[in-house]
C-alpha cells in the first residue's frame, strides 16, 4: 500500500488506489501495442488516455471484470481500430500516418497479409456453431479459463475443452484449406 500513496499521500480512496495501481502495472504495455499499430507517439498517448478514461468511468465494476489485462488489451484495439476508422476518413491524419510508416515494401506485404489472414481467421471462427463459438471467444478472446467458461456456460470443464479442442481443430483446417500460403503467418492465433 506504500507504494500505491506516494504518488498522491492525500489519496484515501481504496478505487482511486485499485485504479493508480492498474495503470502502473498496464500502462506501459498498453502505450507500446498502441504506438506500434498507430505509429504515432501522440496519437497512442491519446488512445491510452481514452482506454483509462473509460475504466475510470467502470470503476465500480472493477471486481467484476474477470481479466483485466484482456479487458484493456481489448479495449486498447477498439480505441486503435476507431482511431484507424477516423484515420481512413480524415485525409490529414491519413497523411500523417502515411508519413510516419517506414519505407519499406516487404512490412506493406506482411501487413496486408496479415490482414488477410485475420479476415480468415473470423470467417472461420464465425462458422463454429454457437455454444463452440461462445466458449471459442470467451477463451481466447475474453482469456477465461476452462473452469471459468464452465461455470459460466454451467457446463463441465471436460466439455469446455472438447469444444474448444474441436473449435481449433475446425478454425485450422479452414484456415489451411482457404489460406494456403498465408497459413505460416500467425499461428499465436491458435
Amino acid at each position: 500500500m506504500h507504494n500505491e500513496t506516494r504518488y498522491r499521500p492525500d489519496c484515501k480512496d481504496p478505487l482511486e488506489l485499485h485504479f493508480m495501481q492498474i495503470f502502473r502495472r498496464h500502462e506501459g504495455r498498453l502505450y507500446a501495442l498502441a504506438l506500434k499499430l498507430t505509429k504515432s507517439d501522440a496519437y497512442a498517448q491519446d488512445v491510452i488516455q481514452d482506454v483509462f478514461i473509460k475504466l475510470w468511468e467502470h470503476k465500480e465494476d472493477f471486481g467484476q471484470i474477470r481479466n483485466m489485462e484482456a479487458w484493456l488489451y481489448r479495449l486498447t484495439e477498439n480505441r486503435v481500430i476507431d482511431f484507424l476508422r477516423k484515420a481512413a476518413a480524415d485525409e490529414r491524419l491519413r497523411e500523417s500516418i502515411w508519413n510516419a510508416m517506414p519505407v519499406n515494401p516487404d512490412a506493406t506485404a506482411a501487413v496486408v497479409e496479415a490482414r488477410e489472414y485475420h479476415h480468415i481467421l473470423r470467417k472461420a471462427i464465425d462458422r463454429l456453431p454457437p455454444q463452440r463459438k461462445l466458449i471459442y471467444c470467451l477463451n481466447r478472446e475474453q482469456g477465461l479459463n476452462y473452469r471459468e467458461i464452465a461455470e459460466e456456460l454451467k457446463i463441465s470443464r471436460h466439455t469446455v475443452k472438447n469444444q474448444l479442442s474441436t473449435a481449433l481443430q475446425a478454425i485450422r483446417n479452414f484456415v489451411a484449406k482457404t489460406a494456403g500460403p498465408l497459413t505460416f503467418l500467425c499461428p499465436f492465433f491458435f
